[in-house]
């Protein structure tokens, strides 16, 4: 299984003026932590860096540090997530079939559940990762910013990654999207437009994005948490 990592935004909502990935959670980069999860999942066999090239030096000083094994890939990242995630499909190992996207912001995923991602894509053709959203969520008409509607939340789950997919209908749906001009947010609102079945996969409550210095705070918790159950607090 093939995994792309798309590594390329900067980090202006968390008040840097560098790539937020490079900024540090308990001593390590935030994306040093999602290649640990990958290096440690039993069913990833590449991975692929999207990035700026500036960042590259830095991106291989981190894997020379954590000693990663698998074969990794730096790719050129595009002007948008969307870009990177083509140009990460153009430069997939040949024969790719199945292919996961993580964003790197993403650092507390877990091996499991890459793992648990990975083998449910060889049942479907494309999925995501989510959680059941627990507020209520009002639709809002921006202008006067008056509620519309109140939708049942009992139908609503948050989007996470990693999102997974067939790789040739991944491609074909990125072609069409740029054919078209659409600009999508995720992977999966790709398929969504182009009539493909998109299946959810439970996801972890503790699969934050880290977006924002309180982000950055409450990963620095959970990840303080989960490495005292194991011993291995630093």
């Amino acid at each position: 299984m093939q995994l792309l990592i798309p590594a390329a935004g900067m980090g202006r909502r968390m008040g840097s003026d560098r790539n937020k990935l490079l900024l540090a959670l308990l001593g390590k980069p935030l994306i040093a932590w999602t290649l640990l999860a990958a290096e440690a999942s039993e069913q990833i066999s590449w991975i692929g860096i999207v990035g700026q090239p500036e960042d590259w030096p830095d991106f291989q000083a981190i894997l020379a540090g954590l000693s990663v094994r698998k074969p990794v890939r730096l790719i050129q990242g595009g002007a948008t997530r969307q870009e990177s995630v083509y140009n990460g499909l153009q430069a997939l190992p040949p024969a790719s079939e199945r292919v996961l996207v993580h964003d790197g912001a993403r650092c507390l995923a877990t091996p499991e559940l890459l793992d648990r991602c990975a083998k449910a894509l060889y049942e479907c053709a494309g999925l995501i990762a989510a959680v059941p959203v627990k507020d209520t969520i009002k639709v809002v008409e921006p202008a006067a910013r008056l509620i519309v509607d109140t939708p049942d939340r009992r139908n609503l789950w948050a989007a996470q990654t990693p999102q997974g997919f067939d790789v040739k209908l991944l491609a074909e749906c990125h072609e069409q999207g740029r054919s078209q001009g659409w600009e999508v947010t995720d992977d999966a609102a790709l398929f969504e437009r182009c009539g493909l079945p998109v299946r959810i996969v439970v996801g972890e409550e503790t699969n934050l994005k880290v977006t924002t210095p309180a982000d950055l705070a409450i990963a620095e918790f959970i990840l303080r948490q989960r490495l005292k159950g194991t011993g291995h607090e630093g």
